[in-house]
């Protein structure tokens, strides 16, 4: 006997498969079969039905039907419940009259949406699940005995969309307990209802929804609090993909898994188990050509979720994602996906993930036995489409928290040239960036004396000093962008009491970053690095300054500023602070 999944999903008994999405009809086409399949009569094809006449074979030669004869309000209904007059079913006709009735009437009011209508909507929605749940388990072996009270509840379970439009109501149903039931659904035999709850629930939480925090927290706490995560997670074993609705139905979790990573709490939730992450690893690295939608959504949701917790950062790394991401990106250290399509965003979601994982620790010792250095460097040599994002990777992994052995690789994986010879290319604003995020790391990072350092520092003073010269160059461009923004800053100042200074304060610092003012910094830190270790590059560097009256005051000006800005409860900032405040002994002008 057919399984009920098999019956709900395809309205024939016998055969077939799961029910796919039903493709957009031409509403001219449905028109027509408005007409012509009135009362469900199909096989007719919109002709009357035959009378019996004695005289028929005598008009066979007639073309067409008969004309019926004029109506008359006695003319009796013949058997299938026509009128001979008008040919038109009783049904029909008892239909004209309604909406006959309702042009004379107006139009009906619109249902009031309140406490009231939630409280019905809830106890129907309730009803509908019980009396599904019953049919269920008393025609076990006899589906067709409860496929009616299924479509039923599938069809509620649609109706339930109307509360995104009123998230004032997200408390009353949660506490009317429906938020718990519309969770269980996800356990339902026929997928096909569990996959319809939770794409409501995908509506619910969308950020579209204009609801107030507290009106989402309450919708949210009761889900999470019905299990709904591992209801969603044991879905996504469930589900096929190779069929079309349970494709949807993957992705509707994978939206409301990005829905619920918005908070940091929940995405660290997620992550508990690591079940989720085990699936989004496996489903990356799924072989597809092209790639699939729910592929690229599977690398951004990874994404996100380490993005939004630590915790998750380090879930990730224990189950070698850094060692899974790399391989993955390796197919791209010369090819580049195609432009504006899922594979070049499923190949930026991936370097999103590697970024996060290398801001760890223990993610840059698992990238220096991957080999990612290596990678990256490729990547910039021979890469089109990943060649600033291996940089970006590069500028994290090489960062001062726990990056000195990433410092050192790079030097002995002869790194040194390539990245230096990126530097010397016209760039753009953002790749410059971490090139000097890369500088200033490795002039921090490697141990005095070191041949990496050495041969690091060589490279600045190669070539009569012309990185030093461009470094000069980029300082000013900078300092000529953020001038502008200071004037203004400045007569706002002006015009302000000391109080609404300090709360300004954060906004100027925004306005001035957006400017350039980080790039200014790491350039003059890079400056007073050079000058303390040679000679040779502070003369130089005070030659190329006093070409326009400055001097090195406007580098220990720029140090002093940020040293301004350090704590010493920080263990980060201290140590920052230090390294500064020694930067800043110096950066002192040569006598003359």
């Amino acid at each position: 006997m057919a399984s009920i999944d098999e019956l709900f999903k395809n309205p024939a008994v016998t055969g077939g498969s799961k029910r796919k999405f039903e493709p957009n009809q031409d509403p001219n086409e449905l028109y027509k079969a408005a007409k012509l399949g009135a009362n469900g009569d199909v096989k007719n094809k919109g002709k009357a039905p035959m009378v019996e006449d004695e005289g028929a074979e005598e008009d066979d030669d007639v073309a067409g039907p008969e004309l019926p004869p004029d109506f008359e309000e006695d003319v009796p209904d013949d058997e299938e419940g026509r009128f001979f007059g008008s040919g038109m079913a009783r049904e029909t006709a008892k239909a004209m009259e309604y909406i006959d009735q309702v042009d004379e009437e107006g139009p009906a009011a619109a249902e009031k949406i309140d406490s009231a209508w939630v409280r019905r909507l809830a106890l129907n929605f309730e009803k509908r699940i019980s009396k599904n749940a019953e049919l269920r388990a008393k025609y076990e072996n006899d589906p067709q005995k409860f496929m009616a009270s299924e479509a039923d509840l599938d069809a509620d379970i649609k109706s339930l969309s109307i509360l995104s439009e009123h998230p004032e109501l997200y408390e009353e149903f949660a506490k009317l307990g429906s938020a718990a039931s519309l969770v269980s659904l996800l356990t339902h035999d026929n997928t096909d209802i569990a996959i319809d709850a939770i794409q409501i629930i995908s509506e619910l939480t969308d950020e579209d929804v204009e609801a107030e925090q507290e009106q989402w927290d309450n919708l949210v706490n009761a889900l999470l609090d019905a299990d709904l995560i591992d209801l969603m997670t044991s879905n996504l074993s469930r589900l096929d993909e190779d069929n079309e609705t349970d494709r949807a139905g993957i992705y509707y979790i994978l939206s409301v898994l990005e829905n619920l990573a918005s908070q940091q709490s929940i995405a660290e939730k997620i992550g508990d188990g690591q079940d989720v992450f085990k699936w989004l690893l496996s489903r990356i690295q799924r072989k597809e050509s092209p790639v699939s939608q729910n592929k690229q959504y599977a690398a951004e949701i990874l994404a996100i979720l380490l993005q939004s917790s630590a915790k998750n950062k380090e879930k990730l790394i224990a189950l070698d994602g850094v060692d899974v991401l790399l391989q993955l990106l390796s197919h791209y250290r010369k090819r580049d996906p195609e432009k504006d399509s899922d594979e070049e965003e499923y190949v930026e979601n991936l370097f999103d993930c590697l970024v996060c994982l290398v801001d760890e620790d223990a993610g840059k010792e698992k990238f220096l036995e991957g080999e990612g250095i290596e990678l990256a460097l490729i990547m910039l040599k021979e890469g089109k489409f990943s060649k600033q994002r291996a940089l970006r990777v590069l500028d994290h992994a090489l960062a001062p928290q726990g990056g000195a052995s990433a410092c050192e690789r790079l030097v002995e994986a002869a790194g040194l040239k390539t990245v230096f010879g990126t530097f010397m290319k016209k760039q753009e604003n953002e790749t410059i960036e971490h090139l000097l995020g890369i500088f200033n790391s490795m002039l921090r990072l490697l141990p005095g004396g070191s041949a990496a350092r050495i041969r690091t520092l060589a490279k600045f003073m190669e070539k009569d000093y012309e990185k030093i010269d461009k470094l000069v160059k980029l300082r000013r461009d900078y300092a000529s962008r953020i001038r502008p923004v200071e004037e203004i800053i400045e007569k706002e100042r002006k015009s302000l009491s000391k109080d609404d200074q300090e709360v300004m304060g954060a906004e100027w610092l925004s306005r001035r970053l957006d400017a350039g003012l980080f790039s200014l910094q790491m350039i003059d830190v890079i400056l007073a690095w050079l000058v303390a270790e040679d000679d040779g590059a502070k003369k130089k560097i005070e030659a190329l300054l006093a070409d326009r009256d400055e001097d090195l005051s406007l580098i220990r000006g720029t140090l002093e500023e940020q040293i301004e800005g350090l704590g010493d409860e920080d263990a980060g900032e201290r140590d920052l602070k230090e390294m500064l405040e020694t930067l800043l002994q110096f950066a002192q002008p040569s006598s003359k």
